[in-house]
């Protein structure tokens, strides 16, 4: 069901339904998507870095790494164009964090994992220390 909403950008009221922005601001990203995506398929811009294309389309940084992440522009023919690590801000060309903040997001987990495993193992030795056993012996009378 569509609900009323204040755009993000502009803070127009608008019906949310498919975006998450107004029609007019929509239509400013276009615009912008536009910009760049003429200007980075062009062969003499593909050896730019980013500052060459914010400053030669007069789109902020933040919007082209947008485009990026959405995968509306690849950077395979653009071998000096890189964004930050969402986690260290190294300089990365692809996904959202670095090799190493990858790897360390994995180790913690493997550790998390560790943890979870000993712990349990421990529950059930202190479960077999206290459990007792009771044998019934017939006797015979």
């Amino acid at each position: 069901m569509n609900e009323l909403a204040n755009c993000p950008k502009c803070d127009r009221l608008f019906v949310k339904s498919l975006r998450a922005v107004c029609r007019e601001c929509h239509q400013e990203v276009e615009e912008m998507f536009d910009r760049v995506y003429t200007f980075v398929k062009k062969r003499e811009n593909r050896m730019a870095v980013m500052s060459d294309v914010t400053e030669a389309t007069g789109v902020e940084e933040l919007q082209i790494i947008r485009f990026v992440k959405e995968g509306r522009i690849h950077l395979a023919h653009m071998p000096n164009v890189m964004f930050p690590c969402e986690g260290c801000g190294k300089s990365i060309r692809e996904g959202r964090i670095c090799g190493s903040c990858r790897s360390g997001i994995r180790s913690g987990l493997e550790r998390v994992e560790q943890e979870e495993r000993f712990a349990s193992r421990k529950r059930e030795d202190e479960n077999r220390a206290n459990t007792y056993h009771s044998v019934t012996l017939n006797k015979k009378r």
